[in-house]
């Protein structure tokens, strides 16, 4: 989450025999740099601390779809390519990614690459990682994400037979359709990350002590204790292009950012990534340089499921537009946020190409007290609304102001009693979210906060895993052919214009559905403490914790 626009790889020069990624570069291209790289006094064994959550699920690539687990795998695992810093796709694993056609690619991989037991990493172990995260019996989070592989099924297990091991150090990937331009953008995400022969033995127990190939790797068995913090120490065995500048990381999982924020002031912790409510006005002028605001690939909104009571059908789309009419973004922003967000105007983000400031039918997103009213009437006119309208939140992070802000909206614009619904942390409210009934169906009974943080620099990124049919964190169930359909020209269109053009089409159909209400953008927001340097943080808002410096202890 950072800076300036980050373009979507160009689909009009990834042609058929094109080299996709060829050649490695550093991280080197990372943004904003803290103000102080330190005095030569740094300690390159020095372990970096920053605040983390605890991860919903143990601790499996396929399996994990939020900031806390991806923090964690993204450290201590490899994949064939990476983001940097500022967005850009950088092979890691691979030594080449090539589009051989429009619906097929070839990967080749670097020799000599290692997983921390000593292994080889090889074609198989891509293979088979992707080949269990898109089993249907296997229920992985990010299944979705194997979709566009030809032999792959969302009803029933079957072999991705697209998947070709040609050796040890190559394979090709042969996709459904045309879309291998935009698939091999995605390649640097968590869920395509290589797997050791080990982990197949007893997945529920790799994913407690996970073995990588990543920069860090996990300090030991029973480096991560639940629910207090992680150790990962330097990997000394990983061959690939992101250099460390320390010697570890710890990750402690916080149950408030106060606590957080109070241990960064308190030099009990090197980097924050997030600042409490109480402290979101004062933090620039507490920490100085020191402080960190920059836009970033984020998106919030709130996510009401159609099987909810008076949420299905044409009474629930007049309720969620009644709802996201009702709302004063601005006033919230300023007043909550001291201007560290922008009120939503689409479901993407200002920090990507294809970000639509004005959307058709975007007035939906305005603030308008007189129509949300008109429009809650007519809803009532369907079916009278009763009972209580919640907002579910995790109290572990800097929502309740913000939660209880939109809430009062609600109450005081369409007269409803409205509130928030703490859960105490943000895995048991994505278990909560996620839990199904004996016939699939979700038991989630109320609203719930939602958004996403880029996986890739890409707008189909921030549409197809939340509004596609069935897709990993498609929350609310939301179904629509038409918007299928448009993802898909969108994806396999031959130039990033026509991509624009079916994508500005998706979100036109999305502002109507309101499947999420969209709230606002989220900045890039934390700091950093007084003895490292070198403190960057991502396009994706996550902290570059390899380039991390910290001066020796005196």
């Amino acid at each position: 989450m950072k800076r300036n626009k980050i373009a979507l790889a160009s689909a009009a020069v990834l042609v058929a025999g094109v080299t996709v990624l060829a050649g490695c570069s550093s991280s080197g291209s990372n943004p904003k740099p803290s103000a102080d790289t330190g005095n030569g006094n740094t300690d390159p064994k020095a372990i970096i601390t920053a605040s983390g959550s605890e991860p919903e699920n143990p601790l499996i690539p396929t399996n994990t779809n939020e900031v806390g687990g991806g923090k964690i795998l993204d450290s201590i695992f490899a994949g064939l390519a990476y983001y940097d810093g500022s967005g850009k796709l950088v092979n890691d694993m691979a030594d080449k990614i090539e589009v051989t056609a429009p619906d097929e690619l070839t990967v080749t991989l670097k020799k000599g690459m290692k997983f921390t037991d000593g292994s080889d990493v090889k074609a198989d172990n891509f293979i088979k990682a992707w080949n269990y995260g898109a089993l249907f019996s296997n229920k992985q989070l990010n299944q979705s994400w194997f979709a566009d592989i030809e032999g792959f099924s969302a009803e029933a297990d079957s072999e991705l037979t697209g998947l070709k091991k040609v050796s040890d150090t190559e394979f090709t990937i042969k996709l459904t359709s045309p879309v291998a331009a935009d698939f091999a953008t995605r390649l640097g995400y968590s869920a395509f990350y290589p797997l050791p022969d080990v982990a197949f033995t007893d997945m529920a127990k790799f994913g407690e002590n996970p073995i990588g190939n990543g920069p860090y790797k996990l300090a030991g068995d029973g480096a991560w204790q639940h629910d207090v913090q992680i150790d990962l120490v330097k990997n000394p065995d990983y061959k690939g292009v992101r250099k460390l500048a320390n010697g570890g990381l710890t990750l402690k999982f916080y149950t408030s950012y106060d606590a957080a924020y109070a241990d960064l002031l308190g030099g009990n912790l090197d980097v924050i990534d997030s600042i409490p409510d109480a402290s979101i006005a004062t933090f620039q002028s507490d920490l100085g340089d020191r402080a960190v605001n920059q836009p970033a690939a984020i998106f919030q909104s709130f996510t009401i499921g159609e099987w909810i009571e008076h949420f299905s059908g044409d009474e629930g789309k007049l309720r969620r537009a009644a709802m996201s009419m009702a709302i004063d973004r601005e006033s919230i922003t300023k007043t909550i946020f001291n201007d560290t967000r922008v009120p939503a105007t689409d479901f993407t983000s200002p920090a990507l190409d294809g970000y639509q400031k004005s959307l058709k039918g975007g007035d939906a997103l305005k603030y308008d007290p007189k129509e949300a009213k008109k429009l809650w009437a007519e809803a009532d006119k369907i079916s009278p609304w009763s009972g209580k309208f919640e907002i579910a939140y995790n109290a572990n992070g800097p929502h309740q102001a913000w939660v209880e802000a939109v809430a009062n909206s609600l109450k005081n614009t369409l007269g409803i009693d409205a509130a928030g619904a703490s859960y105490v942390d943000f895995a048991t409210l994505r278990a909560a979210i996620n839990a199904k009934d004996a016939n699939g169906k979700r038991t989630f009974k109320t609203a719930a906060r939602s958004g996403w943080q880029a996986d890739y620099p890409g707008v189909y990124n921030f549409l197809f895993p939340l509004y596609s049919t069935g897709a990993s964190s498609n929350d609310g169930d939301y179904t629509n052919p038409e918007v299928d359909k448009l993802l898909a020209e969108g994806a396999s269109a031959d130039t990033p214009a026509d991509s624009a053009k079916k994508y500005t089409q998706v979100q036109e159909i999305l502002v109507k559905d309101l499947p999420a209400i969209p709230l606002w953008y989220q900045n890039s927001i934390g700091g950093f403490g007084e003895s490292v340097h070198n403190v960057k943080f991502g396009w994706n808002s996550v902290p570059l914790f390899e380039d991390i410096t910290k001066d020796k202890t005196k």
